[in-house]
């Protein structure tokens, strides 16, 4: 028989899957629409009133520019103090929290524990704590964010280290090393620019965050944006929008860029 007279028999094509993923998402939006009971008349009439109120804020007013780019600076310490004081927890309980390097499972069970509790905790929430506590200003939203996202840094910080190759950490240990120089010299080095880029990342986060939080009280451009809404002012409150929203667009390129640097 010649190779031109046997038959090779193709797979079966396969299905397309896009039939039943619309079906799916009609399925999802009809349950939605039931569930939250939203009429179409309502939703005409809201983006009419809608498209009135945005038409509010067509002529930022820059008069007092130097202004808001202080009260800027505020809400950027804000973030970077915050940022901080997550990194120095997080720094801290990361080696009790990863399996490899706590020095027993009570310690990591218990840092675990400390580190979903302050991920738990809404950093809005917080910053009425705090507001409560101290008065309002950028120390009460630089302690909100700090505690809020120490729970991020130290997870991440704790799940590199767990990623670490065994024979790193039994390079080290073979040498007599003890709890404070395994972490010393077989896990942070290791995971160093990860630790770096997750810095980033949150620092990137909280400069969105102290914004909201001044809304709150917190202080910084935030705080004046509050006070601007709350007198009707649109014209200064569409310029401290526009701050805001190019400053965001700023440090997320710049916090991206040195990410892709690190990796």
């Amino acid at each position: 028989m010649s190779y031109s007279q046997i038959e090779v028999k193709l797979p079966a094509k396969p299905r397309n899957p896009f039939p039943v993923w619309v079906a799916l998402a009609l399925i999802t939006l009809w349950w939605i629409i039931w569930d939250l009971d939203i009429s179409f008349e309502t939703l005409a009439y809201g983006v009419s009133d809608m498209a009135e109120y945005f038409s509010r804020y067509g002529q930022p007013d820059f008069s007092e520019l130097s202004r808001y780019l202080e009260l800027l600076g505020v809400t950027l310490a804000t973030a970077l103090w915050g940022t901080a004081i997550a990194f120095v927890i997080g720094f801290m309980i990361a080696p009790f929290a990863a399996r490899n390097f706590t020095p027993h499972p009570s310690l990591y069970y218990i840092s675990r524990e400390f580190l979903n509790f302050t991920r738990a905790l809404p950093d809005l929430l917080l910053a009425l704590i705090f507001v409560a506590a101290i008065g309002l200003g950028p120390l009460a939203g630089a302690l909100a964010l700090g505690i809020h996202t120490a729970g991020f840094l130290g997870k991440f910080f704790a799940e590199s280290l767990e990623q670490i190759d065994k024979g790193v950490c039994e390079g080290v240990a073979a040498t007599g090393a003890n709890f404070p120089q395994m972490v010393m010299y077989a896990g942070w080095p290791s995971i160093l620019r990860e630790a770096l880029g997750y810095v980033l990342y949150i620092f990137d986060r909280n400069v969105r965050m102290a914004a909201v939080l001044g809304l709150v009280g917190a202080g910084g451009i935030g705080l004046a944006l509050h006070d601007t809404l709350r007198l009707f002012n649109y014209d200064q409150a569409a310029a401290l929008i526009l701050i805001i929203l190019l400053t965001i667009l700023v440090i997320d390129y710049l916090s991206a860029w040195l990410r892709k640097k690190l990796t």
